[in-house]
């Protein structure tokens, strides 16, 4: 029985992401962002909870993906996509209308084309997984970013214009350019050669984690003072602590 307790942990995350979808589609990020918070949460304890009840295996691994591709994969290509379409219209109020993005007409439907470029983010973790589940030199630490990593940084940008967003956030989050810059990046890290440590503990001595509980105090100080926007700063330490330590 207790083999399959990490699996249905893995689907409470499948499930949160389904959520998360729903959402986003219907442009309630924050709400999705709650979700996909929810479904990143299921997926550090699936993990944990296999090797604590030593039940790791081949099914569990490729569940595991399955969920973090929805949930870590198609949702920050989405959000992204709906950031886009916010920059999309704010430009064109500015504007009296007129739209500075081409549009491609079916069905009887006007869809701009910019706004596809951050499903760019979702090809990238799907190809990112894949790579992950064939690789043998990822148990214990990661080849590029993680996908729940990517997630939490794409998703923090709504809650930021959300919670924290004046006039300058705002005009720079919802800039094309930027949005432009951030998938690029994304799509980058996600596949980049660029070793970094994972946060899974064989023990719980600080001797053998330094690194890792250091990130992790280092990681809540800036959610406390920070808040939201706190999240790609601790992205990008997590990047440089990595390299630091290679």
């Amino acid at each position: 029985m207790k083999k399959h307790i990490p699996n249905f942990i893995t689907l409470l995350n499948l499930f949160c992401g389904c959520l998360a979808v729903i959402f986003a589609v219907k442009n309630q990020l924050e709400a999705a962002a709650l979700f996909v918070f929810l479904g990143i949460f299921f997926d550090f304890f699936d993990g944990l909870a296999a090797r604590l009840l030593n039940v790791q295996s081949e099914f569990g691994l490729q569940l595991d993906s399955l969920a973090d591709m929805i949930t870590s994969g198609v949702v920050p290509g989405i959000v992204m996509y709906q950031l886009f379409n916010r920059a999309l219209n704010i430009h064109e109020e500015v504007n009296n209308g007129h739209s500075w993005s081409d549009t491609w007409h079916w069905l009887e439907n006007e869809v701009h084309l910019l706004p596809l470029f951050g499903l760019v983010i979702t090809l990238a973790s799907a190809y990112r997984l894949a790579k992950f589940n064939i690789d043998e030199n990822q148990a214990s630490s990661f080849i590029g970013l993680p996908t729940p990593a990517n997630t939490l940084l794409i998703i923090s940008f709504p809650l930021i214009l959300a919670y924290q967003g004046n006039t300058t956030i705002n005009d720079i989050i919802l800039n094309k350019w930027f949005l432009i810059v951030i998938t690029i990046v994304s799509a980058y890290l996600l596949n980049a050669k660029i070793p970094l440590f994972a946060l899974k503990f064989k023990d719980w001595s600080f001797k053998n984690n330094a690194v890792k509980y250091i990130f992790l105090l280092i990681s809540a100080l800036l959610l406390v003072f920070l808040q939201f926007a706190g999240i790609p700063v601790i992205i990008i330490l997590y990047v440089v602590i990595s390299l630091f330590k290679k």
